[in-house]
């Protein structure tokens, strides 16, 4: 990630969350205190106009990351560095509100996120007017605008939420994101609540908005498909931490921990290669009561007693990759080349993107 400036960078980002009983049944029941590691130290950065990926299994924490870097969440440790200023360093609201007009968030559902009372040009106003950016005839210009921009029609911002399609909704979520000129959208799986004729509409209307404002992505999906589709580089999370991440290309067709190869073998094999497939064993641990070593040795067929005990660091590969995986740094895992790629829904398959 090296080629451009980045406009985005996370540092040994943790985020803790205290699951203990309350003080009193702790007392009475002699029980110990319980803290879940939704992220324990999750480091990248971004290039201003690109996108990275984070990728994994439900509960691994891809969501947390995506709150914490929007500041709706606070970090237990680690910072974000958001245009070479520390995000934690804002402690009033008059010092964040340019972080919060640059930087904004895409939700999972777009009926939840929109509030059901208000117009849809009231929703993508509110923005232009909590930032103060715009007053009178031109806040409506402004809107009419983003409508059009998202493919939807001045008109439309008269009617309620509950008049329009999922598709459509995520069309207003995303024209809401956009109205105060923000330049870093964190996208929390925007299109898992939608019908797969829709989801690529809104994947390249996401990209050709990138291309059209220079937007940087931070996108968190479960779907390969997807991520393969709208990603410049991909992070594979599992129990809140990377433990792959390269370019998109390289790690598709390279993936070198076993976890990301299991996660590869689950696309169906649409060429019918023949390629032997490792089928998906076990289920994620506890994160109040994570494994020893590398949290994924109890699901892992290459583990030993060294995968046991000791924590693995990410290092470099001969492709490009970053793992943290002691079979690969020992070289106990074959090398396999995956030239086959996860099509989207829609027919279009991402090659050029």
């Amino acid at each position: 990630m090296a080629e451009a400036t980045a406009l985005v960078e996370v540092s040994n980002l943790a985020k803790y969350f205290d699951v203990s009983k309350p003080w009193l049944n702790r007392v009475l029941e002699r029980d110990k205190r319980q803290i879940l590691k939704a992220v324990d130290g999750v480091s990248f950065s971004i290039p201003k106009g690109r996108t990275f990926s984070l990728v994994g299994e439900s509960g691994c924490g891809k969501s947390t990351v995506a709150r914490t870097v929007v500041g709706l969440y606070q970090p237990t440790k680690g910072k974000t560095v958001f245009d070479g200023v520390d995000t934690a360093d804002l402690k009033s609201r008059r010092a964040q509100r340019p972080f919060r007009r640059r930087v904004q968030m895409i939700f999972q559902d777009p009926y939840a996120s929109l509030n059901p009372r208000w117009r849809v040009r009231d929703i993508i106003a509110e923005p232009i007017r909590a930032h103060g950016l715009l007053s009178g005839q031109d806040v409506d210009d402004r809107v009419d605008d983003l409508l059009t921009h998202v493919k939807l029609t001045p008109q439309d911002g008269a009617k309620f939420p509950h008049e329009f399609s999922g598709g459509q909704r995520q069309r207003i979520s995303i024209a809401r994101a956009l109205a105060s000129s923000s330049e870093f959208l964190v996208c929390d799986e925007p299109t898992s609540a939608l019908d797969v004729s829709v989801q690529a509409q809104i994947l390249n209307l996401m990209k050709d908005l990138q291309r059209e404002l220079d937007l940087t992505y931070l996108f968190i999906s479960h779907n390969l498909a997807v991520v393969y589709h709208v990603s410049d580089w991909v992070g594979v999370m599992y129990l809140g931490r990377l433990v792959e991440w390269a370019e998109k290309r390289t790690l598709f067709r390279f993936p070198r921990h076993p976890y990301t190869r299991m996660l590869l073998d689950t696309i169906p094999d649409l060429d019918m290669t023949g390629r032997e497939r490792v089928p998906v064993a076990g289920e994620v641990p506890n994160p109040i009561n994570p494994p020893s070593g590398c949290p994924f040795h109890p699901r892992c067929a290459f583990a030993n007693e060294r995968c046991q005990s000791e924590l693995p660091k990410a290092l470099p590969t001969a492709e490009g990759t970053m793992v943290a995986c002691h079979a690969v740094e020992e070289d106990r895992l074959p090398l396999e080349d995956r030239k086959t790629v996860p099509v989207l829904a829609g027919g279009n398959d991402g090659a050029g993107v």
